[in-house]
């Protein structure tokens, strides 16, 4: 374990899954036959695994004792916990419509690339959370669905081209319909955390019942978490507000993850003490700054990848294209190497690093752009862990989820090849059970 939980966090999450409710149709099953990798960096090489009401009685090597229900003969495949993006936007356009239109497609894609468990971390309102109540209840298949919701940190008014406003790169989704959306283009082309956007006069406060409103209205809604935004501006209230958000939310059970993506940023944002860190921070050089890997290390706070938005994603033309499907913008292009790097610092010092891609492409294209940025500083065993066990830190369901152990939830992908000998064998995926149900299998003469 790399880092711990602060206690207040823990307790947070502890009292989210006591309400989350399991995949309706949760079965008894017992996989044999499997090399199993449990997610914690542990191997078995000819092992069983029993679940229970979609929960994991038991993982072992050898045959199964005690198991009762369908039996799956992996016939010697991987078998690993099933994946988790802590970071995600779901709804393009408008929410109604794309519920009614690509819900259902969209969540079978998650599922067929492979993930159980999926962070929204900011979509249309009404419309993710009636995702997720379709998701709970069994009416849309699909993986396990988080959602948070957006509250600024300041007004506008930050000097020299820059909004000012504390949203950064998320800055063009805004807290209603739109949310999700890239209303006047992808803002991650004109972050104002990176120079020369970026703020030189101090952004507006907003009042403190203001936010404190916002908060008890976002609890009331149901969402899971609040999101944040954080850039800096020179003597502004961002830091402030952000403290004052996260001492309310957990007032609420309700945690705070935060969008930080420079290290002057992380900083700031570490001192005000959210749940969870959003994004890797590529603007900045920790290579020059121990001090600060071991002021955000020290913290104990998850922080999520989010390192393929600053490479380029090639389409069908081989042309290199942003996540908002227009062209590569090569002036963000040192963050492309410097996140990676950054990363490898944050980890060897001993951060909880977790999967995640803030991307709008196809989960398995996603998988694919961030494992090719992980694999710059990782190995095929260290990307296993951010994508399972790390992942699950990030979303704050360590406990239940991301690693295969009895009484966690039974999500597992059975995959065609050995990601520890190749990791784009976690592309190729075989079978997907969510909750001991199984939901996809695309294996040879199964007989489903």
């Amino acid at each position: 374990m790399r880092t711990k939980q602060p206690l207040a966090v823990a307790g947070l999450a502890i009292a989210a899954l006591a309400a989350e409710p399991r995949l309706v149709g949760a079965q008894n099953l017992v996989v044999t036959n499997a090399r199993i990798l449990d997610g914690a960096g542990g191997v078995i090489e000819r092992g069983s695994i029993v679940v229970r009401d979609g929960k994991i009685l038991s993982v072992g090597p050898g045959t199964a004792v005690g198991g009762a229900g369908r039996v799956i003969d992996a016939r010697g495949k991987t078998v690993m916990p099933g994946y988790i993006d802590a970071h995600r936007h779901l709804i393009q356009g408008n929410g109604d419509q794309w519920l009614k239109e690509q819900s259902a497609v969209r969540m079978q894609e998650f599922l067929d690339a492979g993930f159980t468990t999926v962070l929204s971390a900011i979509d249309d309102r009404p419309a993710i959370l009636e995702l997720r109540r379709r998701l709970q209840k069994g009416e849309t298949k699909g993986p396990r669905l988080f959602s948070a919701a957006l509250i600024p940190l300041a007004q506008g008014g930050g000097g020299r081209g820059g909004r000012g406003d504390g949203r950064g790169a998320d800055a063009g989704r805004g807290r209603g319909r739109a949310e999700g959306n890239f209303p006047g283009g992808d803002p991650a082309r004109f972050d104002t955390s990176r120079p020369p956007l970026r703020p030189t006069q101090p952004a507006r406060a907003i009042p403190r019942d203001d936010t404190v409103s916002e908060v008890e209205a976002v609890a009331k809604a149901g969402f899971d978490y609040i999101k944040t935004v954080i850039t800096v501006t020179p003597g502004g209230p961002e830091k402030d507000t952000l403290k004052l958000i996260v001492d309310e939310g957990r007032k609420r059970n309700l945690p705070t993850i935060t969008h930080a993506v420079s290290v002057e940023d992380t900083l700031a944002a570490v001192e005000a003490g959210p749940a969870v860190l959003v994004h890797t921070p590529h603007i900045g050089r920790l290579e020059e700054d121990a001090a600060s890997v071991q002021k955000i290390v020290r913290a104990g706070i998850p922080m999520t990848s989010t390192l393929a938005i600053f490479i380029p994603h090639f389409g069908r033309d081989n042309t290199p294209l942003f996540r908002d499907e227009l062209p590569f913008p090569w002036d963000t292009i040192s963050s492309g190497g410097q996140g990676p790097v950054n990363a490898r610092l944050l980890w060897d010092a001993g951060i909880s690093y977790g999967y995640g891609t803030d991307s709008r492409w196809h989960p398995r294209e996603s998988l694919a752009d961030e494992l090719r940025a992980l694999q710059l500083m990782f190995s095929a065993k260290d990307i296993i862990t951010i994508l399972t066990r790390n992942a699950a830190r990030s979303v704050l369901k360590a406990d239940q989820l991301g690693t295969l152990e009895k009484g966690k939830a039974a999500d597992l992908v059975m995959l065609n090849g050995d990601p520890l000998a190749n990791i784009t064998s976690l592309l190729d995926v075989a079978l997907v059970v969510r909750d001991g149900q199984v939901l996809v299998d695309k294996r040879v003469g199964s007989s489903r």
